[in-house]
């Protein structure tokens, strides 16, 4: 039986200015505020459904945005300062050598139906080797990294997927339909409100007329 360590979990938060572009024509383009509350909202729900999850010890932000440091903040998370400023992989191998233990994960800031059951069991599963991955609902991207008692090697970007796979990170799967479905776009954010989102998120989809528009479809 492989002992279940304690996990701490490193989650990027890009600043606002120039995170979910992609997600941006759902909300008026005219309004940043909408497009920032948007992304403050999937950040909130990620990272409170990581601290959930009872094999999390921590949950690190790494983040330059003040407003997404004060709100992880207010959840209960630990933020360190995005002091390489050379992308998301740097950001994460600098949250990761922040970690307090030797068990970390990489997990995406944008899972707003992420389910602590899911991350428990994904973790759970990753304990059985030194480094493993989660793709994506569409196979390619991946939503969570992680390594025990080795470097993270991150190799977030396209094809993510297939690069830890070739670095020789082992691919897990799982029932974990909220893990696996980040939101990039219009489609994934109604994929997501299908599967029940966090409430930070379902509170800004009640409130926002925009919002509320186009994903009628799914609600």
């Amino acid at each position: 039986m492989v002992d279940v360590p304690a996990w701490s979990v490193v989650v990027p938060a890009k600043r606002l200015a120039v995170a979910k572009t992609r997600l941006r024509p759902l909300t008026d383009r005219a309004d940043r505020r909408a497009h920032e509350a948007l992304v403050l909202a999937l950040l909130a729900d990620t990272v409170a459904a990581a601290l959930a999850a009872p094999p999390v010890a921590e949950v690190v932000v790494v983040t330059d945005e003040p407003a997404a440091a004060e709100l992880v903040r207010r959840l209960g998370a630990r933020t360190v300062g995005d002091e390489p400023d050379g992308g998301l992989n740097a950001a994460l191998e600098h949250g990761a050598r922040a970690a307090a233990g030797d068990a970390v994960a990489a997990l995406s800031s944008d899972l707003p139906a992420l389910r602590p059951a899911e991350l428990t069991a994904a973790l759970g599963a990753a304990a059985a080797a030194p480094r493993c991955f989660v793709a994506d609902v569409h196979a390619t991207g991946t939503t969570l990294l992680t390594a025990v008692g080795t470097s993270l090697r991150p190799r977030f970007g396209a094809a993510s997927a297939q690069a830890h796979r070739g670095d020789g990170a082992l691919a897990l799967t799982g029932d974990w339909p909220g893990l696996v479905r980040d939101v990039d776009a219009l489609d994934d954010l109604r994929a997501a409100v299908g599967l029940g989102v966090g409430p930070a998120t379902a509170d800004l989809l009640a409130t926002s007329p925009t919002l509320a528009v186009q994903l009628g479809a799914a609600r």
